[in-house]
């Protein structure tokens, strides 16, 4: 026998001419947003991911994610006013976004914002689908009741289990709410991290250890407040295949950044997404951020020079509350822009920690579409072993519907010549009668058709069951 693939096993299920189940990945539902897909693109700030990057994965079936954070450099007018510009730019990216998609389209705002709420109520103003809340812990003077009004989603960032519960605990007693999803981020990730720089290698950070505590740690308040709160994993998933496995962890999506920088569709130049292209592991480092937070990023001359002196700068306003522009070598804001526009002589590139893996800039469709199918292969290999056990029962059941569909075209043919006859022959005899003989012949094909097409789908069921992280086959 041939080796059993995931191609195979498909093929052979379009051979036995039963419309099936979809065989496909697990949507993403948070309250009453479905995305078929169930990947989150990050927020990546500083003109990074604006409209043309998250209606692209919108548009390809994922939650595409503007972020708010640096918006309005794109502006003109940044430096003369910054927190006006921030708005101007983010109501602008929303509304193209949406002219181009109709897909599901977040925002990420980073809580150590000085605007931070000024942003927030633009972007409930703008009814986006979802807010993504990070950089801190968005408990204080949320406008609950107006997030709701607008039929938005909420979603904070964590790193660890005690964030999650502070969060939780917090908005009950506050709000009477609760958020409803949320992301957890591991170490790998890009950017400014949520863990101390001396614990990034801790096992205990580790985003593998933590989905399934912060699972247990919403479980409560699914029940209480009789929501499904999925858990979104995020940091150094980079394949198809890391998405299966986090998700079989217990996480019910992904969220990816490092990935979508790489396309056709990111906002930023292409000079930079070609920093990812070339960059090798060695290029990947830790920094010190001038806002006081470790950050992974890749290394270059500027960051070399910027570690050792001073490198000048106007701050254009206090944008991040943590930041200390009078004692910092640089402003990072300035730094992320000039890398953004391609000028990486004069800033860089915060990148995940599998950036050195991305080859080549490619399309978002092209992307999600490698993503599903690693998803879907490496489902299928963890589950080859007994897949070829129910492969083989499926076979023979084909072979015995096939062999009764010649069986009863051959009992169908005799009666029907019967019947031809028995009239030519005889005028006497009840037509009636013959009808009925023949009705309980064709009942009795059509009861046996029943009977395997259900035997086979107990078997694709049975082949499907406590295989999946999530249920594949529902709403197809």
């Amino acid at each position: 026998m041939t080796e059993l693939t995931y191609e195979s096993f498909i093929s052979l299920i379009k051979s036995i001419q039963i419309n099936l189940p979809k065989f496909e990945m697990p949507k993403l539902r948070i309250g009453d947003l479905v995305a078929r897909v169930p990947i989150v693109q990050g927020g990546m700030g500083v003109g990074i991911s604006l409209s043309g990057l998250a209606s692209s994965v919108a548009e390809n079936g994922g939650i595409g994610v503007i972020a708010a954070n640096g918006v309005g450099m794109i502006e003109a007018d940044y430096f003369k006013d910054g927190r006006a510009a921030n708005i101007r730019a983010l109501r602008k990216e929303i509304r193209k976004a949406r002219s181009r998609t109709k897909g599901i389209i977040g925002v990420n705002i980073m809580v150590a914002l000085n605007d931070f709420h000024e942003l927030l109520l633009t972007a409930i103003e703008e009814r986006v689908d979802l807010i993504i809340m990070g950089a801190g812990l968005p408990i204080k003077n949320i406008p609950v009741d107006e997030i709701r009004k607008n039929n938005i989603k909420v979603a904070p960032i964590v790193s660890s289990q005690r964030a999650a519960d502070l969060i939780f605990k917090m908005w009950k007693r506050i709000y009477k709410d609760v958020p409803d999803a949320i992301v957890v981020e591991g170490p790998e990730a890009g950017g400014h991290l949520g863990v101390p720089e001396d614990e990034i290698g801790d096992p205990a950070y580790r985003i593998e250890k933590v989905v399934p505590e912060v699972r247990e740690t919403v479980a409560p308040y699914q029940e209480e407040f009789q929501r499904e709160i999925p858990v979104i994993a995020a940091g150094g998933i980079f394949t198809g295949e890391d998405i299966y496995n986090i998700m079989k962890s217990g996480a019910q999506a992904v969220q990816m950044g490092t990935r979508f920088v790489a396309t056709e569709e990111c906002d930023a130049d292409r000079a930079f997404k070609e920093a990812y292209v070339n960059a090798r592991k060695e290029d990947i480092g830790i920094i010190k951020s001038p806002v006081g937070l470790p950050g992974r990023a890749i290394l270059n001359e500027f960051l070399e020079q910027a570690s050792g002196e001073k490198q000048p700068f106007k701050c254009p306003w206090q944008c991040l509350a943590g930041c200390q522009a009078d004692e910092a070598n640089y402003c990072i804001s300035i730094a992320l822009n000039n890398a953004r526009k391609g000028r990486l002589s004069r800033g860089f590139a915060f990148v995940g920690s599998n950036a050195y893996r991305v080859k080549a800039i490619v399309p978002t469709a092209e992307l999600m579409e490698e993503l599903r199918a690693g998803y879907l292969q490496t489902l299928f290999n963890d589950m080859k072993e007994r897949a070829a056990e129910v492969i083989s029962r499926i076979r023979q059941l084909r072979e015995e519907y096939l062999s009764a569909e010649e069986r009863f075209r051959v009992a169908k043919n005799a009666y029907e010549r019967n019947l031809a006859a028995k009239i030519e022959n005889t005028r006497k005899e009840s037509i009636s009668a013959l009808r009925q003989e023949y009705k309980k012949a064709s009942a009795q094909l059509t009861e046996l058709r029943l009977k395997l097409t259900e035997r086979i789908y107990e078997t694709y069921h049975e082949l499907m069951d406590g295989q999946r992280p999530t249920d594949l086959l529902a709403d197809r």
